[in-house]
């Protein structure tokens, strides 16, 4: 069984449909997403039609991203929806409307995508060996106390050393680069999707990466132990 991480998607659904063809992936492994899925790409809708339909055919963890808290909110909320569409929910509600052309709005997005949103996304995940969020982590605080603008806002300035010492891997901060940054104790796998950079999956385990872009494009890594990658 293979742990693999994927980064912030942002609405690029071709390179999500190409990394999760590229790496191969099998019932028996574990998929933690990092959550922003929504918003900023060209097709939101599309991305989370397609990990509804993983979670009921894969071992599937879906963390909560800051955008998804916006989504969500600005469903009921006027002026959180103001602020959300000024970051990427202009895009997001784009990918529902029922022609060519036309956007969507709230009502048309569909019932299971808002619980996807509120329900089935976690805000943190652990494995025996790893620490999955979307953001950042207090590693004086114990998991179930963290704050709001740590897991989902805080980006990621210096490693985070957890006493469990367990390795920390998370999205958020965008890598525009393209490549992912390891800390040592903290990985971060947001390497700029949705801006031209790559859409990457890490295999927790031997530390291989896989890169896609919004055109299919494929490419493969190694983080080594000491914090470097290459190609």
């Amino acid at each position: 069984m293979r742990t693999l991480a994927i980064g912030d998607i942002h609405g690029v659904s071709t390179a999500l449909d190409a990394l999760l063809v590229a790496v191969k992936v099998k019932p028996s492994d574990r998929l933690v997403f990092l959550g922003d899925y929504v918003d900023r790409g060209p097709d939101t809708k599309g991305v989370l039609d397609r990990l509804l339909h993983l979670t009921k055919t894969h071992r599937v963890v879906c963390l909560r991203g800051n955008h998804e808290l916006m989504m969500a909110r600005s469903r009921d909320d006027k002026s959180e929806r103001r602020m959300w569409m000024s970051v990427g929910g202009a895009q997001a509600l784009a990918s529902y409307g029922k022609a060519p052309g036309l956007s969507g709005t709230v009502v048309d997005v569909p019932t299971e995508h808002w619980d996807f949103l509120t329900k089935t996304c976690v805000d943190y995940y652990e494995t025996e060996s790893h620490i999955f969020v979307h953001a950042n982590l207090d590693g004086s605080k114990p998991l179930d106390n963290q704050s709001e603008e740590k897991l989902f806002w805080e980006f990621l300035s210096v490693s985070v050393t957890h006493p469990s010492g367990k390795t920390v891997v998370c999205g958020h901060t965008s890598q525009k680069a393209g490549e992912p940054l390891d800390l040592g104790d903290t990985i971060c796998i947001d390497t700029h999707a949705y801006g031209g950079g790559w859409l990457t999956c890490l295999d927790c385990d031997t530390y291989e990466y896989w890169q896609a872009d919004v055109m299919g494009r494929m490419r493969v890594g190694q983080l080594d132990a000491r914090g470097h990658s290459g190609y």
